[in-house]
């Protein structure tokens, strides 16, 4: 028996009741592995202290992890949990990792520490959706969101010491989502959400400090990119313009159109005068800062560009989206390569010397050869065209009746994930809940325990519930998703004290005849 948490205000105060949700989540995967697809990616290079490269991934399964990586191998030291919802990126500032979500926050990180939050940062109304950092500042970092807003963190004041007070205040609030509860542990270390306002109520930080507001975006932000002394600031998203930002006072600086679809992914070089922007419209533009238009357009790829990335000189791009295609394309000469095919649309990569990683909606995370710092060598294999316009690249393809071929089939290593969980099913004693998972696999958990009771492995989903279907009829309590691959149980009050059995149906020794039991308690 686990009593899994309380919530609400059950004083007498003629106060109105402010409503509390709590959620838990259950997962019988290994931890060290993600259960939903990743989203984000950064490179920590090594040190004279440590002798190796950390990978940091954030995912859709609400957690990051750090890997410690080697020739052939990645070993997963920690994973940071304390979101409650996608996390959409990523990015180092020093030794802090920052990172954004679907949950409205950003969230800074000790790369080095066990995985404990340091600060959360609240000022979005609506999904944090990506970030950008400058290399050679590393206090300055810029976000954006789905609700139009671009802000400019300076980590230092934002990271600055606070009274104990406050400190508890916003740590007991920004905590969340419970973490995981493995099978066949008892469900523990609980802690509530807050209410369910808390989001919108949200929109100032508790110890006093505001980021910079960069205003001019009407609609949705879904790429940002910053030079490496952070003097300058890019934004795109649904508006389909690159807007340009003086990061230290929020200006605008100015406004480049060319494309005809939202723009999802950015770039500056390290000096910025140019910058690469990818686009649902399926084109890659080069642009010049200082002329103010587009020196270059690259038709390389036939739906989305979601993902890019440069060579250290910004020769070169390697860039990857919905047509599930890695290429590389040299920015001079306009040639491309196709260098492999994926199963799943590719979200974001990075650079590794000579590999680049691929994050897709797959919860596995794949290394490939990319040939970073002499990528000249990959075109002596032969295979590349000419990415013009967009036009002329849809005729060639027509008229050859063929798409390219990739110069790799294989990755050089994969960190393999887990598979989700991706559909459910509340079954009518509201206390079991039967789940099948991507890799089609059909488990029966039991809620108020926390453990698979019974794995079916791989059956049919809807036969198994026709199976398991029960005459009884016993109120809602819970409510649940798998939004993050795993099962999130959400216990809101008062709908989480309606379930109540008499003690005697759930065989509870010594019971009087007229007591009652919440099934959650039980």
């Amino acid at each position: 028996m686990h009593r899994v948490g309380s919530a609400g205000n059950t004083s007498n105060s003629s106060r109105p009741r402010k409503e509390k949700r709590l959620t838990y989540v259950l997962n019988d995967a290994d931890d060290t592995k993600h259960c939903a697809g990743i989203n984000c990616l950064a490179v920590l290079k090594s040190s004279a202290s440590n002798g190796y490269d950390y990978l940091f991934t954030g995912s859709r399964d609400g957690t990051l992890k750090r890997w410690a990586l080697a020739e052939d191998a990645a070993t997963c030291s920690a994973t940071f949990e304390s979101h409650v919802d996608w996390v959409n990126d990523a990015v180092l500032a020093g030794d802090t990792l920052v990172s954004c979500s679907s949950d409205t926050t950003l969230k800074t990180w000790n790369c080095f520490s066990d995985g404990t939050c340091t600060r959360t940062l609240r000022q979005h109304t609506d999904y944090v959706t990506c970030l950008a950092a400058a290399d050679k500042n590393s206090n300055i970092v810029a976000s954006g969101g789905l609700g139009g807003e671009v802000f400019i963190w300076d980590l230092e004041a934002a990271l600055r010491p606070v009274s104990k007070s406050t400190d508890s205040m916003e740590d007991d609030s920004s905590n969340g989502i419970v973490g995981s509860v493995n099978s066949g542990l008892p469900i523990t270390g609980l802690r509530t959400i807050g209410s369910s306002s808390s989001i919108s109520l949200h929109t100032t930080q508790s110890h006093g400090y505001s980021p910079i507001a960069a205003k001019g975006h009407k609609e949705s932000v879904y790429a940002l990119a910053m030079n490496d002394s952070g003097t300058l600031l890019v934004s795109g998203g649904t508006e389909k313009v690159v807007r340009v930002w003086d990061p230290r006072t929020g200006s605008k600086n100015m406004k480049l159109r060319g494309h005809t679809d939202n723009i999802r992914a950015l770039l500056l070089d390290s000096t910025g005068r140019f910058c690469l922007s990818g686009s649902s419209d399926s084109m890659i533009r080069l642009w010049d800062l200082g002329q103010q238009r587009c020196v270059h357009s690259y038709a390389v790829h036939t739906d989305s560009v979601w993902a890019l990335a440069s060579t250290p000189t910004f020769s070169h791009v390697y860039s990857g989206g919905r047509d599930l295609s890695l290429y590389l394309t040299d920015l001079a000469t306009r040639e491309s390569l196709l260098l492999c095919t994926k199963e799943h649309p590719i979200l974001q990569l990075a650079l590794q010397d000579d590999s680049i990683w691929v994050a897709t909606t797959d919860s596995s995370l794949h290394r490939w050869p990319a040939e970073g710092r002499n990528p000249q060598k990959v075109f002596q294999r032969g295979g590349s065209f000419l990415a013009g316009n967009l036009s002329f690249t849809r005729a060639r393809a027509c008229l050859e009746g063929s798409t390219p071929v990739p110069v790799y089939t294989e990755p050089s290593f994969t960190i393999p994930g887990t598979p989700g969980i991706v559909q459910h099913e509340i079954l009518n004693n509201r206390r079991q809940v039967l789940t099948k998972d991507a890799a089609g696999s059909v488990k029966l958990w039991e809620i108020t325990r926390g453990i698979v009771v019974e794995d079916y492995g791989k059956v049919s989903f809807e036969e198994k519930k026709e199976e398991l279907f029960e005459m009884v009829s016993i109120p809602a309590w819970f409510t649940m998703d798998t939004r993050l691959g795993s099962l999130s149980v959400h216990l809101d009050t008062p709908q989480c004290f309606s379930a109540e059995m008499y003690a005697v149906d759930l065989n509870i020794l010594e019971a009087s005849e007229d007591l009652k039991v919440c099934t959650w308690y039980y």
